[in-house]
């Protein structure tokens, strides 16, 4: 087991780095000056100095590797001692996030390099798969306090917390399609305001599933 941890924190930190060597390698080609924001034409409309990249990468990376860590370490702060349970899903989800925000910072660099590239045209549709993913996952965990959809009515009731996840997670796969597909297809700002809606709707309904739930069983 120990190896197997030794070699995932490995795959992590290699993953955590790509970002970085990635600037490293482009930052002397790189303007003093860089788009940093687009809005929802695609247009840059925020810029700052390149040097602003690299604290950029910084402070993500260190909230990907602490929700990480939470999340792999969670067994000694659980208070309702189900962390030993689901471990496989618990651990793909550490991963998976890690792997999300390094993808991330990686757009945010070939955003800059590229100056005509909008950052929200690539984000969007990895977000959208990032929701297939969890989607993929999360109907699967027990109720905790990490990593879920946590509603105060499902962290009290298994059923209800089984309820909303198995809705969730055929939501979150349906939704990260649509993400996908459209924010790919259509303009940027169009894509833009779907990807608001679907998000909502990701978020409201399962939220509210769980409080109707519990008002029909309680």
């Amino acid at each position: 087991m120990s190896n197997r941890y030794s070699l995932r924190n490995i795959f992590i930190c290699s993953i955590v780095l790509l970002p970085f060597i990635y600037l490293a390698y482009n930052y002397a080609a790189l303007p003093s000056i860089v788009p940093t924001h687009f809005g929802l034409e695609g247009k840059a409309d925020g810029f700052s100095n390149k040097k602003t990249l690299w604290l950029f990468l910084s402070f993500l990376s260190a909230l990907s590797i602490g929700v990480y860590f939470l999340i792999i370490n969670r067994s000694k702060i659980d208070p309702k001692k189900t962390a030993k349970l689901s471990v496989s899903a618990f651990q793909k989800i550490a991963v998976g996030i890690v792997i999300f925000i390094s993808a991330l910072n990686i757009l945010i660099v070939y955003a800059s390099i590229s100056g005509g590239i909008a950052l929200n045209k690539l984000l969007l549709p990895a977000t959208g798969l990032f929701f297939i993913y969890l989607g993929n996952l999360i109907h699967s965990i027990k109720p905790n306090y990490f990593v879920g959809i946590k509603t105060p009515w499902a962290l009290e009731d298994p059923a209800n917390w089984r309820a909303t996840h198995h809705l969730g997670g055929k939501m979150w796969v349906a939704g990260g399609i649509l993400i996908t597909i459209s924010t790919l297809l259509l303009p940027q700002k169009a894509g833009g305001i779907i990807f608001s809606i679907i998000a909502s709707l990701l978020v409201v309904i399962p939220f509210a599933y769980s409080y109707l739930y519990f008002k029909k069983h309680k």
